[in-house]
């Protein structure tokens, strides 16, 4: 009789043991899949959450004077507007420095009153990565009023704004942001130079760092050497709070994912193997009728082995389906901003068929080492 058969055999007539086994298994691939499944979802949605609390490297020329950066908020020098593609084009830039964006801003004056006039580039980003620009688009020909200036003109959108003798439809009026965008005009980079009479020019490159560093390691002075290969006209500003919260943030859910990883292992394991010790209890009398009859060490613990594996099989199979429902169900309430993106992963089932026959048939290695140890004569004579 082979294994296999006697293998099903045991599942029909020890139906609880084997329900029991299964559901931990189950409960296993289950938790995995849609822990992976959301794991991805809550890696996208740190990165987005962390990328939209806004740009943390400020490039500027090198021989700005920092007391009137800071007073001003802009440097009053100037670079070439190729600096940008430049930078971009620098062998591994977007290893450090990320969402490139070229800005010019002066200040203003409009209808009697000061604003900081800011034309925008569009964003550059690693070329290999297929990555959401920060900020907004803006088209030639329009501007994007700020919530102060808006007020101030009672400007709408659709309207229009006049700025260097030439009209511009405002795109849109910006919502009350607390900070200095509230007195801004944005236009697109080369309409503001064309107004500006700054052509060709810009005053700084806005950026993120991607630098997935230790605690022990300065971010700073890794950018900076970056920075003075590839654009050595310029120097870099990290904003370090907006850095620090980043990064604080993407490692406590590095942490998190990596502490619960093996305690759902060891929880499943045990389970599994404690199942497993108490089948070979209950099979003790007929572990010692097969020994009588000749049957091998082998034999018997590839019967413990087998019944693993398949109960594996069956788990992979209906845990995959179970995770994914529940992360497809669950996920998007948890994750709202990448809610779209959370789907299937179908090498999760792949990976379930491999790993699930595999950690329930290491799981029972131990109780079937047991069930081969047993003494037939000894058993059979306290039976």
């Amino acid at each position: 009789m082979s294994i296999l058969w006697l293998v099903l055999k045991e599942l029909v007539h020890r139906k609880l043991n084997f329900l029991l086994s299964t559901l931990a298994m189950l409960t296993a691939v289950a938790l995995f899949v849609s822990y992976f499944t959301t794991a991805e979802a809550s890696r996208r949605e740190t990165t987005r959450v962390t990328r939209d609390i806004g740009f943390n490297l400020r490039i500027i020329p090198k021989d700005t004077d920092m007391d009137q950066f800071w007073a001003a908020g802009f440097s009053d020098q100037t670079m070439p507007e190729d600096a940008m593609q430049r930078l971009a084009k620098y062998e591994n830039v977007f290893v450090t420095y990320n969402h490139l964006v070229a800005s010019l801003q002066q200040k203003y004056l409009l209808q009697g009153k000061e604003i900081l006039l800011t034309g925008l580039a569009p964003t550059l980003t690693a070329p290999d990565q297929k990555k959401q620009p920060m900020g907004f688009a803006i088209k030639a020909g329009t501007v994007h009023a700020g919530y102060q200036v808006g007020q101030r003109l009672g400007l709408k959108k659709g309207g229009a704004l006049e700025l260097g003798g030439k009209k511009f439809t405002i795109e849109r009026c910006l919502a009350e942001s607390g900070t200095d965008e509230d007195i801004r005009v944005f236009g697109l980079l080369s309409d503001v130079q064309r107004v500006l009479k700054m052509e060709g020019r810009i005053n700084e490159i806005k950026a993120i760092d991607c630098l997935c560093l230790t605690a022990d390691q300065d971010p700073l002075s890794v950018l900076r050497a970056e920075l003075a290969k590839a654009l050595p006209e310029a120097k870099v500003i990290q904003l370090r709070a907006i850095a620090d919260a980043r990064s604080k943030q993407r490692q406590m859910a590095e942490k998190y994912f990596a502490f619960i990883t093996p305690i759902l292992l060891i929880v499943c394991a045990a389970w599994i193997c404690v199942l497993a010790v108490m089948n070979v209890r209950e099979r003790k009398l007929e572990i010692g009728v097969l020994r009588a009859l000749g049957c091998g060490s082998g034999r018997i613990a590839g019967l413990f082995l087998a019944k693993a594996v398949l109960i594996g099989l069956i788990a992979a199979v209906l845990g995959y389906g179970l995770g994914t429902a529940l992360a497809l169900t669950f996920g998007p309430e948890i994750f709202k901003v990448t809610a779209k993106a959370i789907q299937g992963e179908p090498r999760l089932l792949l990976w379930a068929l491999v790993a699930a026959p595999s950690f329930a048939a290491l799981a029972s290695f131990i109780p079937a080492m047991l069930a081969v140890a047993q003494d037939p004569a000894v058993t059979l004579r306290e039976e």
